[in-house]
């Protein structure tokens, strides 16, 4: 597990005049690898910003994703034997699916099952390989700032004290074997206005092509790619779990293991979902993992966490292991992603 990014770096700031985008877009891949979750997140493509450092003879492996060598959790989950959510949509909040405002049907990414498909449904999180490379972003900025009653957070798009893997795949890379996602990393134009003070609706509703924004500016997309498959088992993405879309935009499908901080129970705020509400690690305070069935229909549980400096009981999202991973439906009112 890498270190978590210095919460230092992330600027607070009051951010004036922001406008919200509403433009649609899609993890399609072009040519013979199209694919991955769709999009309604507001995207502006620029010129890719040079980067630090690339690494590109950093090899991918078949270990484990939390580079640990426990394989079993507190709560009985075994990293071994994931069970695949392909096409686990629902028409209602569902524990263990996503209640998606659309069935995504498009041409998925990967072009090949890996090793790490047992072939019993389940899939071997500790045999999955990553796509090659650390690359570190220079430029890359993300700002949060409570305006009213709105917590507003601008990104471009890179990740913050955070590396991503080199893209496009390149053909020598053991990725390519079985998702040769051919899109390159591009800065981008983002803006997100949610609930600072985010309260449960009276229904728990849909959630569109993508769930929220990490601490690091990165969008989170739902757990499926763009043919309803099970991003999480299928795609391969880089050592911190994410990848672009066609459009250079970088994103996660489950969360990224770079936030998190070992050691720290409970776990640390990774992320905010669009209707406001945190999204947290996998350790309850006693380090144990949590799974889907500690959680709720939208992948939430009412714990104390610690929330702009205090430690308060309240509802909040968890990011695990298992399908669906971040957010299966939003308990609160969404400001963004309607029905995308």
């Amino acid at each position: 597990m890498r270190s978590p990014p210095s919460r230092s770096r992330i600027i607070l700031a009051t951010v004036v005049g922001i406008a919200l985008l509403a433009a649609c877009g899609s993890d399609a891949k072009p040519s013979s690898t199209s694919g991955s979750a769709s999009t309604s997140v507001a995207t502006t493509p620029v010129a890719s910003t040079p980067v630090a450092s690339t690494e590109t003879g950093a090899a991918s492996t078949f270990a484990s994703a939390s580079d640990t060598s426990d394989t079993s959790t507190g709560s009985g989950i075994d990293d071994t034997h994931l069970t695949v959510g392909d096409q686990a949509f629902a028409d209602a909040p569902t524990v263990g699916k996503v209640f998606a405002c659309r069935k995504q049907t498009g041409n998925a990414g990967a072009q090949a099952a890996g090793p790490w498909f047992n072939g019993d449904g389940t899939w071997d999180l500790t045999k999955k390989i990553f796509v090659q490379g650390s690359v570190r972003w220079n430029d890359a900025s993300v700002t949060f700032s409570v305006q009213g009653d709105q917590r507003v957070v601008t990104s471009n798009g890179l990740p913050l004290d955070t590396s991503t893997g080199v893209f496009p795949v390149a053909a020598d890379d053991p990725a390519a074997s079985y998702d040769r996602n051919p899109n390159t990393i591009t800065e981008q134009t983002l803006s997100f206005s949610i609930p600072a003070a985010p309260t449960a609706a009276a229904t728990s509703t849909c959630v569109g092509g993508e769930v929220g924004v990490a601490i690091n500016g990165v969008p989170i997309f739902n757990a499926f790619d763009a043919g309803g498959r099970d991003a999480g088992a299928w795609e391969v993405q880089d050592t911190c779990q994410g990848h672009p879309q066609d459009r250079g935009l970088y994103h996660y499908h489950s969360i990224s293991e770079c936030l998190d901080t070992p050691g720290v129970n409970p776990s640390p705020l990774v992320g905010y979902a669009f209707d406001g509400f945190g999204i947290y690690g996998s350790r309850d305070a006693n380090g144990n993992e949590i799974s889907d069935q500690d959680l709720d229909e939208c992948h939430g549980t009412t714990s104390p966490v610690l929330w702009d400096g205090e430690m308060v009981t309240m509802y909040h999202y968890v990011a695990t292991h298992e399908f669906p991973y971040t957010v299966g439906c939003f308990r609160g009112t969404a400001t963004q992603s309607a029905g995308g």
